[in-house]
């Protein structure tokens, strides 16, 4: 069983449509399919991981994913092949275009196995084009965490038990250590990588509290420096905090590729972030992660694992409204979560590992 914030795992793959692999000997090509956004996609990669590392060392494993999360995976030692497309999502005819345009390289590799962890109209014609002798669709409308419907959907191939396995190995991507030390990364402070980030303002967690969480956590930990890496939309809040923070934040927003940010986030020792796909990027890897939801659904999107914590809007009647914009206008179920509260949940998490460390 996996491990769900410390308690065990008690869902079945009863819900996901499978035709098991049943052969004694294990199959010798696998592909798996994510075809989706980059926190979707990374948040498969443990359940991949613990499969790759659960058969054969020979087995051969390929990945079919979208262009924009492809660098992640193509740096990690994981994959025999990364096959990818680009486009726009919502235009299904261009996509299965792409897809139709793929298929030949992928006939050509007789795969015995197909995962799906997508399982739309074109992953599902992928899969019946190469008729794998044994398939696994993903259940995608179950009120359970997305890693949790990974590992079932791969337990549902019949290729044995699965968890998830957060100890990846990055090939070296140059020029990213050296991001840390050009931007004021001293070599010797520990790194807490802050990530206001989420898409909508309903997901958003005032940036004053923020610089708060941060100056309570120096009061602490004065051997920290903290550090924000995104894209554009996160500049005047990175600007905001340096001016508040001094050389205390490491500012990298625009500044790295999705690789290097993946590379980056290993080197932290803890993350405090709202719904964003940095956030899967940092429980994924093992590295401590306090998550902070507002209008997303947490019984999806939450990180697992006894390394993270999470706080969401779930108590409220209003609360997992997926909603872009308060229907109150008030965000209460962020703005209700004060700096000091936020600050002893994520010291607490932090204090909580080092203790099962010493034990």
């Amino acid at each position: 069983m996996d491990k769900i914030n410390g308690s065990q795992s008690t869902y079945s793959n009863s819900e996901i449509r499978a035709k098991p692999w049943v052969k004694i000997e294990k199959p010798k090509r696998i592909l798996v399919i994510r075809l989706q956004a980059t926190g979707d996609m990374v948040v498969a990669l443990p359940y991949i991981q613990f499969l790759k590392r659960s058969l054969p060392e020979h087995t051969i494993i390929d990945f079919l994913i979208r262009d924009e999360a492809a660098a992640i995976a193509r740096h990690l030692e994981l994959f025999d092949n990364v096959y990818s497309w680009g486009g726009k999502r919502r235009s299904v005819k261009k996509q299965s275009l792409r897809a139709v345009a793929m298929l030949p390289r992928l006939l050509m590799r007789r795969y015995d196995v197909v995962i799906d962890l997508q399982n739309n109209e074109i992953t599902r014609m992928v899969r019946k084009v190469l008729m794998p002798k044994a398939w696994s669709e993903f259940d995608r409308f179950s009120a359970i965490p997305a890693g949790e419907r990974y590992r079932l959907t791969i337990e549902a191939a019949g290729l044995g038990p699965n968890a998830a396995d957060n100890n990846f190995t990055i090939k070296p991507i140059p020029g990213t250590a050296e991001l840390l030390y050009e931007n004021g990364w001293n070599g010797i402070s520990d790194i807490v990588i802050i990530n206001p980030a989420a898409a909508f303002k309903t997901r958003n967690w005032p940036i004053a509290n923020y610089a708060e969480f941060m100056k309570l956590w120096l009061g602490q930990r004065p051997q920290t420096q903290f550090l924000i890496i995104g894209v554009g939309i996160m500049a005047d809040k990175a600007t905001y905090l340096k001016e508040e923070l001094g050389d205390h934040l490491i500012n990298l927003v625009n500044k790295t590729r999705i690789e290097q940010a993946f590379a980056i986030v290993q080197q932290a020792k803890i993350m405090l972030s709202e719904d964003s796909g940095l956030m899967h990027m940092a429980w994924v890897l093992g590295i401590p992660t306090m998550a902070m939801f507002g209008g997303t659904r947490s019984d999806w999107a939450r990180p697992l694992g006894p390394h993270t914590d999470f706080v969401d809007s779930s108590d409220l009647s209003c609360g997992n409204c997926m909603l872009k914009i308060c229907s109150y206008g008030d965000n209460h179920c962020m703005t209700r979560y004060t700096p000091g509260f936020i600050f002893d949940r994520t010291n607490g998490l932090l204090n909580s590992l080092v203790q099962e460390e010493m034990v």
